[in-house]
């Protein structure tokens, strides 16, 4: 194959060609003259030693050579589009791409729909999810490892870390209807619950490491992840604090009973949801909009 490179234009005419089913209606929809629209194609059947078009009847037809590569020459076409539109974003001060981390405690058919029209707005950013628990958030935030996290309170941020409320989330505490604790009438005492088992996730992250966040006692389990949190409750293994978008339908099915613990007032608690960032590397336009669109669902 000859050595000399393929241009984009001479894609981008032979694209028109079949678009457009003619050589003369290409040059119009190209704004040229036809003798160059078919110098164009001329050589890239030379560069290719390919032949393309059948040119014997009154309209060309594509060769069998000619149809197998129209997908690569779309596809080529359609990331050189991307490539523009992403180097644009670029010059308006977008991001090349979106690092984010969520606590687990985030409703995920919020955050779901919000990327997906993030991911319509913004075509060309990539977004890289990560979702953590308790501080594994602000150490990603921290470390650089994100651009911005959403984030349950901290007894205490790291210093240069920005936070602004987003939403709250309502937690229940929760136990099987076969555990004892469901059995107790009126609210629960602390004291009564350390007498029992209680479901906790695992602090991952070294920068709350020992902080225990609303443990009651020792007796505890220590979780990876939601998830397996909600399993070892349905099951009857202890109790637990769960956010209720997520154990909704098994509280409404009886699979799960409400507890109520007097210390903790009334309830469904409020747990804060903040957006954070380094105060030195505020999100862009792209980590903005999102922002926006996670505040008003």
């Amino acid at each position: 194959m000859n050595s000399e490179p393929i241009t984009l234009d001479q894609l981008a005419v032979f694209l028109a060609i079949v678009e457009t089913g003619s050589f003369s209606s290409a040059a119009r929809k190209l704004s040229r003259a036809q003798s160059a629209v078919s110098y164009a194609v001329a050589n890239l059947e030379r560069l290719l030693e390919l032949e393309l078009f059948d040119r014997t009847g009154r309209k060309p037809t594509l060769t069998e050579a000619g149809r197998a590569l129209v997908d690569e020459a779309r596809a080529v076409d359609a990331h050189v589009d991307r490539l523009l539109a992403r180097a644009r974003q670029m010059r308006e001060g977008v991001e090349p791409r979106l690092a984010i981390a969520v606590d687990v405690f985030f409703p995920m058919p919020i955050l779901l729909e919000v990327l997906a029209a993030f991911r319509q707005q913004y075509p060309s950013v990539p977004v890289h999810l990560r979702t953590e628990a308790l501080g594994a958030v602000a150490q990603l935030v921290d470390d650089g490892v994100v651009q911005f996290g959403i984030s349950e309170p901290l007894a205490e941020f790291p210093a240069g870390i920005d936070r602004t409320p987003l939403i709250a989330i309502e937690l229940v505490t929760v136990c099987a209807p076969t555990h004892p604790l469901a059995a107790a009438e009126g609210p629960l005492t602390m004291a009564e619950l350390r007498t029992h088992t209680q479901l906790v996730l695992t602090d991952r992250s070294p920068l709350t490491a020992g902080q225990d966040m609303a443990v009651a006692g020792d007796d505890n389990w220590r979780l990876a992840d939601l998830p397996a949190k909600l399993a070892c409750l349905r099951a009857g293994f202890g109790w637990g604090n769960m956010p209720l978008h997520m154990v909704r339908e098994e509280l409404e099915a009886g699979e799960l009973a409400r507890l109520h613990v007097r210390e903790w007032g009334s309830e469904p608690y409020a747990l804060d949801m903040f957006v954070i960032h380094r105060a030195a590397s505020p999100p862009g336009p792209a980590g903005r909009w999102l922002i926006d669109k996670l505040e008003r669902p």
